[in-house]
């Protein structure tokens, strides 16, 4: 009766729960391997996409709209790591080392883009590609390695938070800039993007208690609620005005303090994890694997270029630190890995259609630096070794 009621209703929940339950069997993989399932879950969207071994008939525009909401949380539990006091107290302490960050690591693409011959806006997106490293693998390689008590990981944290705070500002940018129209147009656009965020922001940081208070429930079921319809209605006032839901949803989990802030974590991790893995998936179904090959060559190039400069950058702000040698080198190489803020980056170029190669650059790109950020930073310490004898 209700697959009679609802045309393709079976199709649908069997092409759900096979793309389910393949994403489940390779997450079990790179959790055997100690590898990040985000390379994997890519993998798993190439091949049910144009071009793949299948392709999605009803699923596609289920796993989109889930891909969508995934952003929403990916940053909602991004911003439920800072407070705006942490943040803003980040970006003053360590300036010096955010701009030898911003510098080193945005140039690769940038320059990369125009060499090219890109749409500008398209070569700054892949600046923001190379740019930023990935919060959610350097924390779990932290924890794995045993790192986070090291003198070199507030380094390492300070540059994430400051390249998160950076974010908050360049996605509301480029947002203005994919508008298009002429100068003071796109001019005007990236003004008010700008200046809600920062309005938004100072809000956060100066009423994130009272929030913090009215979204705080006993009942896990009504906490839960509040926090997604706010996000999502956040989110949704952020995309209007250009400046992004995906910086919307950063800002009220920054909003978020004390217990609410710790319910929140337990309430909302299971559900981003389910939505973050259809975010990466369908980053890779819209990829045609034909497409994958070609951009290689460039990726790996790019890979190593930017690998070096994130070296670069962590040694740099732990010797800044006073901290020695082999603190130098884990700080460089945790912070190789590239990840979920890449891939973001990167849709938002795919869905505008800028640049018919930068999904597929970006992919390849994802995959070899979220494969081996992770390995880099385990060879660290034996690197050191090696280089003491």
């Amino acid at each position: 009766m209700i697959f009679g009621a609802i045309p393709g209703a079976a199709t649908l929940f069997v092409e759900l729960g096979a793309i389910l339950i393949a994403l489940a069997l390779l997450g079990r993989i790179a959790a055997r391997f100690g590898i990040p399932p985000i390379p994997l879950y890519l993998l798993a969207g190439l091949a049910v996409g144009n071009g793949g071994f299948v392709e999605l008939l009803t699923a596609r525009q289920f796993i989109e709209t889930g891909a969508q909401i995934g952003v929403i949380l990916l940053l909602l539990l991004l911003g439920l790591e800072y407070t705006g006091e942490e943040l803003t107290s980040a970006l003053a302490d360590h300036a010096p080392a955010g701009a030898v960050d911003l510098v080193l690591n945005f140039t690769p693409g940038l320059i990369l883009g125009v060499i090219l011959g890109w749409d500008i806006r398209a070569a700054l997106l892949l600046g923001g590609i190379t740019y930023i490293s990935s919060s959610g693998i350097v924390a779990r390689v932290l924890a794995d390695l045993g790192n986070t008590g090291n003198r070199e990981t507030p380094v390492i944290l300070a540059i994430l938070v400051t390249e998160d705070l950076v974010m908050a500002l360049y996605l509301p940018l480029m947002a203005g800039l994919l508008i298009g129209g002429d100068a003071f147009s796109i001019g005007i656009e990236i003004v008010i993007a700008i200046t809600a965020v920062v309005i938004a922001l100072g809000l956060a940081i100066r009423f994130g208690d009272k929030v913090s208070a009215v979204v705080f429930n006993q009942s896990d079921e009504n906490l839960l609620l509040s926090l997604l319809g706010l996000a999502l209605v956040v989110a949704g006032i952020a995309e209007y005005v250009q400046a992004s839901a995906a910086v919307g949803a950063f800002l009220v989990g920054i909003a978020l303090n004390g217990p609410a802030e710790r319910a929140a974590r337990n309430v909302l991790e299971p559900l981003r994890d389910f939505f973050a893995a259809m975010f990466f998936a369908f980053f890779g179904l819209q990829i045609n694997p034909a497409d994958l090959p070609p951009a290689l060559g460039l990726a790996f190039g790019l890979a190593v270029v930017s690998g070096m400069t994130k070296l670069a950058t962590g040694w740099w702000s732990a010797r800044d630190a006073g901290i020695e040698r082999p603190g130098r080198l884990r700080a460089g190489l945790t912070l190789v890995a590239r990840g979920e803020f890449s891939i973001v980056i990167a849709g938002i170029g795919v869905a505008d259609g800028i640049e018919s190669d930068l999904g597929a650059l970006a992919a390849a790109y994802v995959l070899i630096l979220a494969t081996g950020g992770p390995l880099l930073a385990r060879a660290a310490d034996p690197i050191s070794r090696l280089a003491r004898k």
